[in-house]
C-alpha cells in the first residue's frame, strides 16, 4: 500500500515495507519510558542557550559515565564526548545537540519553561527548547543505555557526541576545531535524528543525498547622502536604493536560477532612518541566502554583490560611497546523506518499521551536522533522519484543514515526546546494532 504525505506542500510516496514488528528492543525502549519522559521533561523545563549548555552537558555527562563511558566535557565550549569501546569494529558516532532557543514559550505544559538568560546579542530573553533538542538528548541517553547494556550484540568504538550551539551554526564547527576527530576515535559513521512538525509522531522520514541547505546569512550596509525630506533633489536617498535593492535580489532566483536546482533569498530586515522628514545617511538589509550545492551558493552571493552595487549606481552614488556588504562565517554547509549509508539504515528501518518509514524531499532549512561529513568526505558517511512529532489527532485535525500546525522554533511547538523518543531511541539503537554487527 502506497500513501502520500506532504512536506511543504510537495507530494511524497511513503516506503512500503512489511509491517512494524514486536521484538525485545522495543520492549526494552519501553521499560525505559518513564525514566526518559521525566528526563524529557527536566530538560524542557531548564532550557540552556547556545554555547551556555553547562548544567544540561553536565546532568548528561553524569548518566554517560554511570553507564561505563569514557567522557570528556568541555569539548568545543561546552560539548561532550562519551567513548564506549568494545573490540574490533568501525567506529560509529552518533550525536544529539542540545541547546535552545530564545522564544518565550506558549505550550501551557505543566513543564513548560519559565527559563530567562541573555543571548548573544546582550538582550534578556525567554528560553525554550522550540526545536525538540530535548527530546534528542533524552533519545541520546536512551540509545546509550540499550547499547551499553547490549555489547555482545556488536563490536568496535561507539562515540556519543553531545554538540553544542546548533542553533546558531557554530557547535559542530567548534568541536571540530577542538580535535573531536583528532583527540577522539575517528568515525566511520556518523548519524543523527530530528524531530519533524510535518510528520505524524512516531514516523520516520529521511532524504537521500542533499538534504538541507547551505545557509548564509548577509549583512547590506547600503549607504546614501542624506537630507532634508523636502528637498530630496540634494541628496541621494539610501531607502531607495536600497528597496531597489530588494526587489531585484528577487530576481536572482527567479531568473537567474535553474527552477530545479533549489535557491532561496530573503530580506529578513530592512532598517533606515529615524524620522518622517529626514533623508538618512544609510540602511541597513539583513539577507538569508538558501542553496543546495556550492556553486549555487557562490552564484548567489555574487550576485547580491552585483545587484547592490549595480543599483547604487543607477541611484548616483560615487564609487567610494558603494554598498559594504559582509557574508557571516562561519555559514552553515548542506547537509549530504551518503546513499551507501543512507541506503543500509532505510533498509533496517523499512524491515523494523514498515509503513512508518517514508522518503522526504530536500528542505530549505539547514543545520550544521554536515559540518562533520565535510570534515573528511573520503573516509565519513553521514545521515541524518527525521521522526514525527505532531500529536495524532493535531495531525489528523490538520489533514482536514481544521487547524494549522506550529512549526519548529514556533513558541507552541509541543510534540507528541514520548513517541518521538521511543521511535527514535529504537531506531537510533537499531541502525548502530545494524553497523557495527559482530561478523
Amino acid at each position: 500500500m502506497t500513501r502520500v504525505i506532504t512536506w511543504a506542500g510537495a507530494s511524497l510516496l511513503a516506503l512500503g515495507a512489511a509491517p512494524a514488528q514486536a521484538d525485545e528492543l522495543r520492549d526494552a525502549v519501553a521499560a525505559q519510558m518513564p525514566d526518559l519522559t521525566a528526563l524529557y521533561r527536566d530538560l524542557h523545563a531548564n532550557p540552556e542557550l547556545s554555547f551556555q549548555e553547562v548544567e544540561t552537558s553536565k546532568k548528561l555527562a553524569a548518566r554517560a559515565r554511570a553507564m561505563g563511558f569514557e567522557v570528556t566535557e568541555g569539548v568545543g565550549k561546552t560539548g561532550v564526548v562519551a567513548v564506549l569501546r568494545n573490540g574490533e569494529g568501525p567506529v560509529v558516532m552518533l550525536r544529539a545537540d542540545m541547546d535552545g532557543l530564545p522564544v518565550v514559550e506558549q505550550t501551557g505544559l505543566p513543564f513548560a519553561s519559565k527559563k530567562r538568560a541573555v543571548a548573544q546579542n546582550g538582550t534578556e530573553t525567554g528560553v525554550m527548547h522550540a526545536c525538540g533538542h530535548d527530546t534528542h538528548m533524552a533519545a541520546w541517553i536512551g540509545t546509550a543505555k540499550l547499547l551499553s547494556e547490549r555489547r555482545d550484540q556488536w563490536s568496535g568504538t561507539l562515540v556519543m557526541v553531545l554538540q553544542p550551539a546548533e542553533e546558531i551554526g557554530q557547535g559542530a564547527k567548534a568541536m571540530l576545531d577542538d580535535g573531536l576527530f583528532i583527540r577522539f576515535p575517528k568515525p566511520r559513521y556518523v548519524l543523527a535524528f530530528h524531530d519533524a512538525a510535518v510528520l505524524p509522531a512516531g514516523e520516520i522520514g529521511y532524504t537521500r543525498g542533499f538534504a538541507l541547505a547551505n545557509v548564509d546569512s548577509v549583512d547590506l550596509v547600503v549607504p546614501g547622502i542624506g537630507g532634508h525630506g523636502a528637498a530630496p533633489q540634494s541628496t541621494r536617498d539610501p531607502v531607495v536604493i536600497a528597496a531597489a535593492i530588494v526587489m531585484r535580489l528577487q530576481t536572482l532566483v527567479s531568473r537567474e536560477q535553474n527552477p530545479s536546482d533549489p535557491a532561496v533569498v530573503t530580506v529578513g530586515s530592512f532598517q533606515a532612518g529615524s524620522k518622517h522628514n529626514i533623508i538618512p545617511d544609510e540602511a541597513r538589509l539583513q539577507i538569508t541566502v538558501r542553496s543546495a550545492s556550492d556553486g549555487t551558493r557562490k552564484r548567489l552571493l555574487d550576485g547580491i554583490a552585483r545587484v547592490a552595487r549595480g543599483e547604487a549606481i543607477a541611484g548616483g552614488m560615487p564609487d567610494d560611497k558603494l554598498p559594504r556588504m559582509t557574508v557571516q562565517e562561519p555559514y552553515t554547509p548542506a547537509t549530504y546523506n551518503t546513499p551507501a549509508l543512507t541506503d543500509r539504515v532505510v533498509a533496517a528501518f523499512g524491515a523494523r518499521f514498515g509503513e512508518r518509514v517514508q522518503a522526504l524531499p530536500s528542505a530549505m532549512v539547514g543545520e550544521d551536522f554536515s559540518q562533520y561529513y565535510r570534515a573528511d568526505k573520503t573516509n565519513v558517511e553521514s545521515l541524518i533522519f527525521w521522526v514525527g512529532g505532531v500529536p495524532r489527532e493535531q495531525w489528523d485535525k490538520a489533514q482536514r484543514g481544521e487547524i494549522t500546525l506550529p512549526s519548529l522554533h514556533s513558541s507552541f511547538w509541543a510534540p507528541d515526546a514520548p513517541a518521538v523518543i521511543a521511535t527514535a531511541t529504537e531506531a537510533m539503537t537499531a541502525a548502530t546494532l545494524d553497523l557495527m554487527a559482530k561478523k
